[in-house]
């Protein structure tokens, strides 16, 4: 085996490994039915998923796949480190020069791997101010922009992305990024090949019609992988979870399915927006809709052909975080400095929403400030969005009362104490939510519902909605 084809060998290993679960297997007896658990560590907290009996013999097998893979890494790095003359640089990959572009404006300059899609250099930079926001013109500008570029792809870990890679024979998300432009419907970043007449105008996909086949593998549907039209921005979408975007009586709409065993998601979306619809906290309207018998929470795009969306992620990262001062602190900082108005206001909101809904999974990419794409003015933070992993979407109902295992983002482990963050609650009327379990019904009144989420199931969820808005009733 040659370094080429160690390297090559090496991250497929990675790819393979991420999309793997990290951690081991536990259960837990309740009521004198067994419970199984997947439990690892992250960021030194201990985090458990249930595992439904049908996936357990799976589950147990991909961790010991898993195993075996890192052992394969370890012994595939000692054998690259074993030859002697490797030049990566010269033997493993051919890079492609392209220009990033802002809509119409060069941005920059770059080299991309052939073989992984990855950015191997900035040559060159002609629109500073026009860069991702959270990358800079400095001695790290390749790294920054890569992890960028990264971040752009599909996460291995979504829902039939192997299958995808695996059927159009890629061999990283990243390299399907380069196959449609890096196009998508969140920003107006794209690359183009120099001397090609492209113009963002005649190819955007706020504009112009997109391709479904990539979606259409993605929600498991057969397509011949010799005949695929890439211009998608499926490849561009974020998240861990089965979702595609489709043009719905004219509009751009994301169509986005849950998670076994019970599919609550996409019912959550719904919940959360009209409770938030009821406090006047600015949202994304949601509603379900099935696809062969399964529930998707589906809503319009809030972007359009002059703005984009800005990660909090992306703003976190403006400058490098003291020590001293908390994660909090820092991001209204950052927000302080890029001139982005209403933080306060808007994170004070979220933080309500999150506590009554028990949200457990608003990172920063899970929420953002919109700008305008041509002048970089702020408009202001965007209508809050994505809060399916909520209402112990993944818990039995004994948990959900209890609470057990509820994780809390983006700025502390736990939602009281995020709540302590908050600086004003004039705003809010929690008498508007008297009949909270009349809205949770209602969304769950499809006959089809009750395949996923039986009776006792949403008694917990309203039983313990009703607590937390009392909780806030005492305390405020």
């Amino acid at each position: 085996m040659d370094y080429k084809e160690i390297v090559k060998r090496q991250n497929e290993i990675k790819n393979q490994i991420k999309d793997l679960p990290n951690g081991y297997l536990t259960k837990k007896v309740i009521s004198g039915k067994t419970y199984h658990y997947l439990q690892w560590s992250e960021n030194g907290k201990k985090l458990s998923k249930y595992i439904p009996e049908k996936d357990l013999k799976q589950v147990s097998n991909s961790i010991e796949l898993r195993k075996k893979l890192q052992e394969d890494l370890s012994e595939l790095e000692d054998l690259k480190g074993s030859i002697v003359g490797g030049d990566k640089n010269s033997s493993v990959d051919t890079r492609t020069q392209m220009y990033l572009m802002h809509k119409n404006k060069q941005v920059a300059l770059i080299e991309i791997s052939d073989l992984h899609g990855y950015i191997t250099k900035v040559i060159e930079v002609y629109e500073e101010k026009h860069l991702p926001v959270g990358v800079k013109n400095d001695r790290m500008i390749r790294q920054t922009l890569d992890d960028w570029w990264t971040e752009r792809s599909i996460p291995l870990s979504r829902s039939g992305i192997k299958e995808v890679l695996d059927k159009i024979h890629i061999e990283t998300p990243q390299m399907l990024l380069t196959k449609c432009n890096g196009l998508s419907l969140s920003d107006q970043y794209w690359i183009c090949y120099p001397g090609r007449d492209t113009n963002w105008n005649d190819i955007n996909f706020f504009d112009s019609n997109f391709s479904e086949d990539i979606g259409k593998i993605i929600f498991g549907e057969k397509r011949n992988s010799n005949n695929l039209n890439f211009a998608s921005p499926d490849i561009t979408s974020d998240g861990n979870l089965k979702k595609r975007w489709r043009i719905i009586d004219g509009k751009r709409c994301l169509i986005k399915g849950g998670s076994y065993p019970f599919k609550q998601e996409p019912f959550n979306e719904v919940i959360a927006s009209e409770i938030m619809d009821r406090l006047g906290i600015p949202c994304i309207k949601y509603y379900v809709d099935w696809f062969n018998n399964i529930p998707y929470s589906v809503c319009e795009d809030f972007v359009n052909n002059e703005t984009e969306l800005i990660p909090a992620w992306r703003i976190f990262l403006h400058k490098k975080k003291r020590n001293n001062i908390s994660p909090y602190q820092h991001f209204l900082s950052c927000c302080e400095d890029l001139g982005i108005k209403g933080a306060v206001d808007f994170l004070d909101r979220m933080f309500i929403i999150d506590f009554i809904i028990l949200n457990e999974d608003r990172h920063l990419n899970n929420f953002g400030v919109l700008r305008n794409a041509e002048t970089l003015e702020w408009i202001g933070f965007a209508p809050i969005y994505d809060s399916g992993s909520s209402l112990g979407y993944n818990k039995v109902p004994f948990e959900i009362y209890s609470g057990e295992g509820v994780e809390c983002k983006p700025f502390k482990n736990r939602h009281n104490d995020q709540l302590d963050l908050i600086k004003s609650l004039d705003w809010l009327d929690l008498s508007k939510l008297d009949d909270v379990d009349q809205i949770i019904e209602s969304a769950f009144s499809d006959p089809k519902a009750a395949n996923f989420i039986d009776e006792k199931r949403v008694k917990a969820i309203k039983d313990t909605v009703k607590s937390r808005i009392l909780y806030l009733k005492k305390i405020y």
